[in-house]
């Protein structure tokens, strides 16, 4: 049976809109900040409105680069990552691919063990292998080469 009271949707919808306000509004207030010089963010008395200098931000961020926390331009950032991420899941289709040929055609003793061992390490993500292999390069004296 549906309910319909039209006090409690109010209160419940208020009390959704109040919750999205919180989690939009500092991204939004990162936003503006990003289109005003450094100077108006830094004095405190950024105005909520944007600013006049957004192309100008944005293509030294994207093109220049240079700022404190990060010297390289953030589109060779995007591009590392793309590539990355491009030859992540690359790789996992061809080792799915070999690896379900394998299982699915050749009768071998501990084929469904083997099957739920490439399917569990198949779900890892990067993230859960970034220290292993830092490691790995790190004791090669790989580092910085």
């Amino acid at each position: 049976m549906v309910e319909h009271r039209p006090l409690r949707d109010l209160v419940a919808y208020a009390i959704l809109i109040f919750g999205v306000f919180i989690v939009v509004f500092p991204v939004y207030l990162a936003v503006i900040a990003s289109t005003h010089d450094a100077a108006t963010v830094v004095n405190g008395n950024m105005p909520l409105s944007p600013g006049s200098h957004t192309l100008e931000n944005y293509y030294r961020a994207i093109f220049i680069g240079g700022s404190r926390t990060s010297r390289e331009p953030v589109g060779y950032m995007l591009m590392n990552s793309f590539i990355s991420a491009i030859g992540i899941a690359v790789g996992k289709i061809c080792i799915s691919i070999l690896s379900a040929f394998a299982v699915v055609y050749f009768r071998f003793p501990f084929r469904k063990t083997a099957f739920w061992i490439i399917f569990v390490t198949l779900m890892l993500p990067v993230e859960v292998r970034i220290y292993p292999t830092y490691k790995v390069v790190a004791d090669l004296q790989m580092l910085d080469t």
